[in-house]
Order: C-alpha cells, then sequence, then structure tokens
C-alpha cells in the first residue's frame, strides 16, 4: 500500500479545501515530503485577493513548525521552489457557488486539471450560528460536490466529516450512510431545504437587532434545530445534511466520506507531537497540568475515541487511492480507536496525573505546580451538585468559569451569575461526548488497513493508520502531552 499510495500521488493535481486547518496541513505536508512528483496542489483559503491568499499560505501554513523536516531536508531555497512549482493558493470560499472563484480563466483551468478534489473546510463550533453551519458544512459540502463534477478529469471527491455525525447513540455504530430526509429523532422527516428556509426567516426576524443578539439567536436556533430532529449540537447536525447531500447529488462520481474521531497530535509524522490549538481532550489536560481544574463531569467507564492525525490523513490517502476512478461508488470509512484499541477516560485521566506528578507545569511565580487527582463526575446532577457545595466561593467559582471558558474574561462577563451559567451552557454542550456510549465501527477501515498488510515487505510505517499500534501510555506521556507543552503552550 505504501508504494501504491506514493504512486497514486504522483502527477495528480489536487483541489485541498480548508487548507490553513490542523488536518489540511497535515496532508499537505505529507505530500511534497514523500511524493514532489504531485503535479499541483491547489488550496482553497479564505481571503480577498490572491495577495491575501498567498500571505496566509506563508504565515499559516508553511512556516508551521510542521514543516521543520522538509525545510531541515531540503533547505529554505529548495522548499520555496518547490512550493512555488506546486501550491498554488486561491482565494475562495466554499459557502459560495463554485466556491467563490471570480476567475472565470482560473475556472476554467482548475475544472480541466484536477483530478482529485479533498474537502475538509468546515466550521467545528459544536454551537455555531445556524446561518453560518447551514452555509459551509451543509450547502458548502453541496458546493463543493458540483464544482468537483466539473471537473472533467474528476476521478475522486474525498470528504471529511466526523464520526460523530452519529449523535448520541450508544453500541457499535457502523460505517453507513445517512439517507436523504433520515433523522436520529425517529418520528420526523428532515428536509434540509426548509430549513434553510427557516434560517432565511429567522434572520428576516432578527434583522434589526445588533449583531450580538442576531449572533446568539441562530446559535440558539441552530440548536433547537439539531436536537428536534436528534442530533446534540449544531455542529454535527450540519455535517450530518452535508453528508446527505453529497450523497444523493453526486451522480456517478466516486465519493469517499472519512469521518474521523477526536483528532489528537501527531504520532509519528512529519515528527511525533505536533498540534494546533487545544482540542476537546487538550483543555482538560491543561488546565488540570495548571491545577486549575480538580472535577470533571465524564464516566470514567466512557471510551474517549482518539485517533492521531496522520493516522487519519495516512487513511485518506489509503482510501484515495483504493477508489480513485471508481465511477459511482460512495464508501464510507470511520477512523478512530474504539472499536480496535479503547482508552477511557478514567484511564486517561490516571496517565495525566502520573505525567504532572513526575514532570509538573512551571507556575508564573517559577515553582512548580503540584496536581493532586481530581474528582470525577459521571453524572450532570452530580456536576451540578458538587459546583454548588464546593465552589459556592465567588472567588472559587471566578477561577473555575475562567478555565472552562477562558474567552469569557473581561468587563463583558463580569457578573458573576452570568459567568455561571456561561459555564453551564459549555458543561452541558460537552456533555454529550463525555458521557458518550458508543463505540465506531471500523470495519471498512480495517479492510483497507488488510490492503496494506499484503505489501508487508514494502512497509516502512509512512501510511500507517492501525489504532492497534498505539500504547496509550506511551503516546500520552511521550508524544500528545509534551507535545501540548512544546507546541501549544509553548513551554
Amino acid at each position: 500500500m505504501e508504494s501504491n499510495c506514493v504512486q497514486f500521488l504522483g502527477n495528480k493535481t489536487i483541489l485541498i479545501t480548508g487548507a490553513p486547518g490542523f488536518l489540511a496541513k497535515v496532508l499537505v505536508e505529507k505530500i511534497l515530503r514523500l511524493q514532489p512528483n504531485v503535479k499541483k496542489m491547489y488550496l482553497l483559503l479564505r481571503a480577498r485577493d490572491n495577495k491575501s491568499a498567498m500571505q496566509r499560505l506563508r504565515s499559516e501554513v508553511l512556516e508551521m513548525d510542521l514543516f521543520k523536516v522538509l525545510r531541515n531536508g531540503l533547505g529554505e531555497e529548495k522548499l520555496n521552489a518547490l512550493v512555488r512549482e506546486k501550491i498554488e493558493p486561491v482565494p475562495g470560499d466554499i459557502s459560495i457557488v463554485n466556491l467563490g472563484l471570480k476567475d472565470s480563466n482560473l475556472l476554467q483551468r482548475m475544472w480541466s486539471e484536477i483530478d482529485i478534489i479533498i474537502n475538509i473546510a468546515a466550521t467545528t463550533n459544536f454551537d455555531e450560528r445556524y446561518d453560518i453551519g447551514l452555509g459551509i458544512n451543509t450547502f458548502g459540502a453541496l458546493n463543493v460536490l458540483n464544482f468537483a463534477k466539473k471537473c472533467v478529469k474528476g476521478q475522486l471527491l474525498l470528504h471529511v466529516s466526523t464520526a460523530y455525525v452519529s449523535g448520541e447513540k450508544s453500541g457499535l455504530l457502523p460505517e453507513t450512510p445517512f439517507k436523504m430526509g433520515e433523522t436520529l429523532s425517529g418520528n420526523r422527516k428532515l428536509d434540509i431545504n426548509i430549513e434553510l428556509e427557516l434560517m432565511k426567516q429567522k434572520l428576516k426576524e432578527i434583522q434589526d437587532c445588533s449583531e450580538q443578539e442576531i449572533s446568539q439567536t441562530m446559535k440558539d436556533f441552530g440548536m433547537t434545530r439539531a436536537k428536534l430532529h436528534g442530533w446534540p449540537n449544531t455542529y454535527v447536525f450540519t455535517k450530518a445534511m452535508g453528508e446527505m447531500l453529497m450523497g444523493k447529488y453526486r451522480e456517478n462520481l466516486p465519493l469517499v466520506i472519512i469521518r474521523p474521531t477526536m483528532i489528537t497530535s501527531t504520532m509519528a509524522e512529519p515528527f511525533p507531537g505536533w498540534i494546533e490549538g487545544l482540542k476537546t481532550l487538550d483543555s482538560v489536560i491543561v488546565a488540570y497540568g495548571k491545577g486549575r481544574l480538580k472535577c470533571f463531569l465524564a464516566d470514567p467507564n466512557t471510551v474517549f475515541d482518539l485517533i492521531p492525525a496522520d493516522m487519519v490523513v495516512n487513511a485518506m490517502i489509503a482510501a484515495a487511492t483504493a477508489h480513485s476512478g471508481n465511477t459511482g461508488t460512495q464508501a464510507i470509512y470511520q477512523v478512530g480507536s474504539s472499536c480496535q484499541n479503547p482508552v477511557t477516560f478514567g484511564e486517561l485521566h490516571d496517565i495525566a496525573a502520573r505525567y504532572f506528578a513526575k514532570s509538573p507545569l512551571v507556575g508564573r511565580n517559577g515553582l512548580p505546580i503540584l496536581v493532586t487527582k481530581g474528582t470525577i463526575l459521571p453524572t450532570m446532577g452530580q456536576f451540578s451538585l458538587y459546583m454548588t457545595l464546593v465552589f459556592k466561593l465567588p472567588l472559587q467559582i471566578l477561577r473555575l468559569i475562567n478555565i472552562i471558558y477562558p474567552w469569557s474574561q473581561g468587563d463583558k462577563y463580569s457578573d458573576l451569575s452570568r459567568k455561571i451559567n456561561l459555564a453551564m451552557r459549555l458543561v452541558a454542550l460537552y456533555q454529550p461526548y463525555l458521557l458518550f456510549k458508543g463505540i465506531f465501527d471500523d470495519l471498512n477501515t480495517e479492510r483497507l488497513r488488510m490492503k496494506r498488510n499484503e505489501n508487508i515487505k514494502e512497509l516502512d510505517g509512512s501510511f500507517e493508520f492501525d489504532p492497534k499500534s498505539i500504547d496509550w501510555d506511551d503516546y500520552i506521556t511521550n508524544t500528545h502531552i509534551p507535545g501540548l507543552i512544546t507546541y501549544v503552550l509553548k513551554q
């Protein structure tokens, strides 16, 4: 599979959306490093013009530490030459028809050249404004599909979704597509066009309100619509609808949907531990390491489905290799660890506790921060009671709120009761994942791994995506937490 994947990427013209994002950067670096004979990569970035797109490419992609292996191997001059030859940044927006491209000559050139389309662009805010979530995650996905169908050489559209489109289901969750109009509530039908009209109607009703009121109203409206149809939040609801539209209107275009779980730092490539920003679990790890978070809403037996970013990218390339040019095919791959190599929240907490006991973070006073094992509360009722009994002093409550919801600091949220409400809202937002009871089946992904194993003589680790190869204690202790400290905390 390794050699097949590398050969597959050779002489290909690829469009990648969401280029400044974490996963897209890992993909771009991987392709440049392993297959410099890729013909071209068009990277779609949200920018005003070509100059702004190039600036974003430089500052938000190529200048990242992620590219240091390439930079050290090639040298700055050769890397710049490779980028000039192989990468063309394109200002655009997937929420607009034709991806927002205004240059008709560029459009025609892309439609005539592109072989593979990889859509990673998304808004991942759980309580995103409904108009924005629909525009990017739902109809943005349809815009990418329609663009791909105009690519005369188009061999494949690979779309990155999320495994959590499953909602709050428990048990073994299969790699099956959504049917148009399917809901998780079971007793009603979903009409995506009606959702669009309702969103527009709501915007019209509040057009005279302040921007802050409009934003909060649209966030609340998205959550209401999501829960009505059985999804826990706007993010997974709009992603599920995006999958439905792609499946319905793909015609003969080969479509692969990748559903990753919680993406974490790189395990091996281009080097271990690279990460950008605090993900769901990371906020908890960092707050705990700083001694500011001593209680957790989580079932200690809940399986936290984590998967390193480089494994997701490897699965993406392997799936693209397997399905490119297979007219009419639709395949779904759930890329995670809960089925093959599960790790629980309780186990993760124990690992983090041992790490910070041995290697504590340093506080502003220059002294090590000493932490003790936290209190894990398995229900929302217990968590609320804990907040009432233990954090009854204003100063203690403020500290907790500023940890859980750090951007709430300032005059705007100085009122204590408002901060408490914000904290509880955030906890409620993450509750479905902290108490999640589902296990993601990855039979299709396992078949891809078996194909890789058929070429065992060629294996060098370049396309590893078997979660069974992860030693969670070793990975969290020696890779993930050190990566957070180095690349996020900058210590």
